[in-house]
């Protein structure tokens, strides 16, 4: 042996920031102001509650629930309950009761953190959860009441205890997080991340190839921190030392913009949905907000519109890093870059758009590739689709306590995802699996229809879901919200799409509507359209 074998553990590395530069704000965003207190007071308060969770009884391995907002107790959760060996649960807040139900019975939580205007959200579960001891309460200042027996604010808790923990030697495969995949079909799967798995997530996530985070920056997170633990954004900032800003429960475009304007924010991430909204502000009022600092945003969930991406570098020079990833690969993937190779310092603008249309290249230690129906490797000639599957040191081997192995094989991690890959390794993803369209025995994205269509000027947001057609088996639908005071044009819908799909790829039918259903995470829940539709005996304008 000639090198130390040091644990890869998260409690080496989340006081970093803290202890090389203590005085750097974390920012929340409050109803009367900002809340800010320093890296210092941030790590100085993760140590107390860890020993008050130490004195409680909790011990190494056990789990703790979150059910918060991002805001800096949430971040106190996230640096103090990895470090002392225990496991940060974060709840999904937009879970339905029997979801949040079955997770926290099936993770087995013992004390939940929740902040006090999400208590009624929990209210119903009371009584239906026999493992949790203690709900600590977080007050902004806005009031909230729980019936829980057994309560305590976060204050009191913390209250008199040692700012500084001893934190645990332990194996560096032990868990420090877990998170619940939204449950699109079945009971949610639990995906339990160890130390390992995220100090490596981490140091990649920072690389200047990847997220290209740096001491430097001012983050603001705004992908949830219980939605895949934040993408993973508060353990690289906590790591580095950045300035972190946080929107607490104000997920409004407005919201975002004064943050950023006034907080100097660099860098930011979050869904499509998110962008969408913020770019129609930006347009409803040009002048309103100082985005000079603004450099990068990072798109996940779902594929953006190139329209969108193009609109953010057109405008203010901000480019839109397009990720892709899953709760089971903690989550990242794969990440696309106007320029992502030294090769392709020199290409076109309209090449650089084409390579961020895709969904990027595989992080450094991950392997990706398409299988077909028999598990044959399929070439990467961009032509070939199969099936996407990942396996790397972040990359979930199995579902905790329940082992699904139908969604594994021969190492790799089935996505779910339909893809290719191109020539130059570029994965492209043509739809979830269950998504895709396939008519007359022919297969139609309905991702790339519904980008396609939301490039239109007068079209703010769309979806495409399949309806059954006895004669093509299905056919495609879209679902359209129209910008304000904008009326539907089909024809034009239908022209514009005719430009780059061919004539029996075009929907059948575009419906107006006021809203677009979501998953939890922020993604068209289309199952949710499709039973919608189905509901209200909706039929496709051949068979009326």
């Amino acid at each position: 042996m000639t090198m130390q074998k040091t644990p890869l553990l998260m409690s080496r590395i989340l006081g970093r920031g803290a202890i090389l530069d203590p005085d750097i704000e974390v920012v929340t965003m409050q109803a009367e102001g900002m809340h800010r207190q320093t890296l210092k007071q941030t790590w100085d308060r993760a140590n107390q509650v860890a020993n008050a969770l130490y004195k409680h009884g909790i011990e190494v391995g056990d789990r703790v629930g979150s059910f918060m907002w991002n805001n800096y107790r949430h971040l106190e959760l996230y640096q103090a309950v990895p470090s002392m060996g225990c496991v940060l649960h974060t709840l999904n807040i937009r879970l339905s009761p029997t979801d949040l139900e079955y997770i926290i019975n099936h993770a087995n939580d013992r004390v939940i953190f929740a902040d006090e205007d999400l208590l009624p959200l929990l209210e119903p579960l009371w009584g239906k959860l026999p493992s949790v001891e203690l709900l600590v309460i977080c007050r902004h200042g806005e009031g909230g009441e729980s019936s829980f027996e057994n309560q305590i604010d976060y204050e009191d808790f913390i209250a008199g205890q040692d700012s500084i923990y001893d934190w645990p030697e332990i194996d560096e495969n032990s868990p420090m997080g877990l998170c619940y995949t939204s449950g699109t079909t079945g009971k949610p799967k639990g995906v339990m991340y160890t130390n390992r798995s995220t100090y490596l997530h981490t140091l990649t996530e920072c690389l200047t190839d990847s997220m290209g985070l740096s001491s430097l920056d001012s983050l603001l997170c705004i992908v949830p921190m219980f939605h895949a633990m934040g993408w993973g954004l508060p353990f690289c900032a906590s790591m580095l030392g950045c300035k972190q800003v946080l929107p607490h429960r104000f997920m409004v475009p407005d919201a975002f913009l004064k943050l950023m304007a006034e907080e100097g924010v660099t860098i930011s991430a979050g869904v499509p949905t998110i962008w969408q909204g913020v770019k129609a502000a930006l347009e409803a009022d040009p002048k309103k907000y100082d985005l000079s600092k603004l450099k990068s945003m990072t798109c996940g969930g779902s594929a953006p519109p190139v329209s969108m991406m193009r609109w953010y570098w057109d405008s203010y020079n901000v480019e839109m890093i397009q990720g892709w990833g899953m709760t089971e690969t903690n989550p990242l993937g794969t990440l696309s870059r106007k320029v992502a190779k030294r090769s392709h310092i020199n290409i076109s603008e309209d090449q650089q758009f084409e390579n961020i249309a895709k969904a990027g290249l595989a992080m450094p230690g991950l392997e990706i590739e398409i299988f077909d129906e028999d598990w044959n490797r399929l070439p990467h000639d961009g032509e070939a689709v199969g099936e996407l599957c990942i396996k790397g040191p972040w990359i979930a081997a199995e579902y905790f306590n329940d082992p699904q192995p139908d969604k594994f094989h021969d190492g790799w991690l089935v996505t779910g995802d339909v893809a290719k890959i191109d020539p130059e390794q570029y994965i492209l993803i043509a739809d979830r699996s269950k998504d895709l369209i396939k008519s007359g025995g022919e297969w139609i994205s309905s991702v790339d229809l519904e980008n396609h269509i939301v490039g239109m000027t007068d079209i703010a947001q769309a979806a495409v879901v399949a309806q059954p057609h006895p004669k093509w088996d299905e056919r495609p639908v879209a679902l359209v919200i129209m910008q304000a005071g904008k009326s539907l044009d089909k024809e034009a819908v239908l022209e514009h799409c005719s430009k780059i799909f061919a004539k029996w790829q075009l929907p059948d039918d575009i419906i107006v509507t006021d809203a677009i259903p979501l998953t939890s995470t922020g993604k068209i829940d289309k199952k949710v359209i499709r039973a919608r539709l189905e509901a209200e005996g909706y039929q496709l304008p051949s068979l009326r």
